[in-house]
């Protein structure tokens, strides 16, 4: 199966090797003629994956014609900011038949669309599905056991999708939730933003725990708010993605965070560690999306007052103790 993944970050590469391991032709298509050639001569994405040997059916490609020309399958990887400009970018290249496959985690500003509609709105004719879960690619990308969920709203493309991506060491799951698996991916990026900031405060495991829990229970009333099943918020997308990101020292929020909280503004520790943190304009686009449908986001607010009111967290993190009393369940 040809398979072209547009973006050549570390979570398009790791999932580009998943691809090839399993003997796909697999197309990594980058931004830069250098950057291609540095990769198909090293047999490495060093930039993003450095230390990871690729797999001699991946290769890179700067050339958008030739990489998605016979493509079954086109994977789209890219910062949601740039996402929908992306997708039209490539409209009349990519091929009629070609499935594609949203695996990036986000809502677009000003529309509070999920990254599967706007191919969808740009591709009305193509079958769509997305991938997520709690998944950092330089574990993956290194044989480290993780799972995913593939969500199609055909039982049978996600099928089909469950075996172009597993392997011995990635497991994947299938769901028709296609909405609750992207929103999910969304909204956690807020919540790690926030991890983040809890600990370079060390506000202590405590807080973290309490965050995390209060996190969920969100998570879970503003997606199932805006289209999501309860059931996929207690699965991989959902919580299990939440504690990765939240967590671990490879998530890009986490690290943000951490900035955040020694004084750093998010544009200095993005320009410091050279990605993308999604947390960042997600905060902004899901705030206005949750003011939108009225729905009651204390967590979202907290960091949205922090990252675009440049309010002290402390004072936040005070806000948020001394709110009105309230049963847990609701």
């Amino acid at each position: 199966m040809k398979t072209t993944i547009i973006g050549s970050g570390s979570w398009g590469t790791a999932l580009g090797i998943l691809s090839a391991s399993n003997g796909h032709a697999v197309t990594l298509l980058t931004r830069e003629e250098s950057q291609a050639a540095t990769i198909n001569s090293s047999r490495a994405n060093e930039r993003y994956l450095p230390g990871v040997s690729l797999p001699d059916n991946l290769i890179a490609s700067a050339d958008p014609e030739s990489a998605l020309t016979g493509a079954e399958l086109v994977l789209f990887v890219v910062p949601t900011a740039h996402f929908r400009s992306t997708a039209e970018s490539f409209r009349s290249l990519i091929p009629k038949e070609a499935v594609l496959l949203s695996c990036a985690k986000g809502i677009e500003r000003g529309t509070g669309k999920r990254m599967s509609e706007i191919l969808t709105e740009v591709f009305p004719n193509h079958q769509v599905a997305v991938l997520s879960g709690p998944n950092h690619a330089e574990e993956i990308a290194r044989g480290l056991p993780a799972c995913a969920v593939i969500g199609a709203r055909n039982e049978e493309l996600a099928e089909h999708l469950q075996a172009q991506f597993a392997t011995d060491t990635f497991r994947t799951y299938t769901s028709t939730d296609i909405a609750g698996i992207e929103l999910g991916g969304a909204i956690k990026n807020v919540y790690a933003l926030a991890a983040g900031i809890a600990t370079g405060l060390k506000l202590g495991d405590n807080a973290l725990a309490a965050l995390a829990t209060r996190s969920l229970a969100e998570m879970t009333r503003l997606g199932i708010a805006l289209g999501g099943q309860a059931e996929t918020f207690a699965g991989l997308s959902g919580v299990g993605d939440l504690i990765a990101t939240c967590f671990s020292v490879h998530s890009r929020n986490h690290q943000v965070g951490l900035a955040l909280a020694a004084g750093e503004t998010a544009a200095e520790a993005e320009a410091r560690l050279g990605m993308v943190a999604e947390g960042v304009p997600n905060t902004l686009s899901i705030y206005e999306t949750s003011r939108s449908i009225g729905a009651r986001t204390p967590l979202v607010d907290a960091v949205h007052a922090i990252l675009y009111l440049d309010q002290p967290a402390n004072k936040v993190l005070h806000q948020l103790l001394t709110r009105d009393y309230r049963p847990e369940a609701d």
